[in-house]
């Protein structure tokens, strides 16, 4: 008979199927201290609800550019801010903020260059059915 677990007993292939997260790498985060589980006697991992949510935060930082160590780095303020601990996370936070701000405007650049680009084409594409037409 399947195990039935709760919404608080969540194992690392359900983990795995409501993040969209390969088990490899909450494996990894788990290596990395970014993501934490219990351990059952049979040595499988349980995880909580609230790391679902977690799993999630982990990988729009990671889609944002930024390393495991940096995740690692804010994860103290995302987890239990302080005084101690917040004025090094917000001073981590404005730099990685300011590192997307540039990405976003250099990504900006070059779609703007893919437009004038894809407009130049059109109108040579123009230009010659224009002439075959001729």
């Amino acid at each position: 008979m399947p195990r039935i677990t709760t919404e608080d007993d969540v194992r690392i292939g359900d983990l795995s199927a409501r993040t969209g997260v390969s088990v490899r790498s909450l494996r990894y985060y788990e290596e990395q201290r970014l993501l934490t589980s219990t351990r059952s006697a049979g040595g499988q991992r349980h995880y909580t609800a609230a790391d679902v949510e977690r799993v999630g935060f982990i990988q729009r930082m990671y889609t944002a550019g930024l390393s495991s160590r940096t995740v690692a780095e804010l994860l103290p303020c995302v987890d239990s801010p302080s005084e101690e601990n917040s004025d090094a996370a917000l001073e981590r936070m404005a730099q990685e903020r300011d590192r997307l701000s540039a990405h976003i405007a250099d990504l900006i650049r070059t779609r703007d260059a893919l437009d004038r680009l894809m407009a130049t084409n059109r109108a040579h594409r123009e230009s010659l059915s224009a002439e075959v037409a001729q």
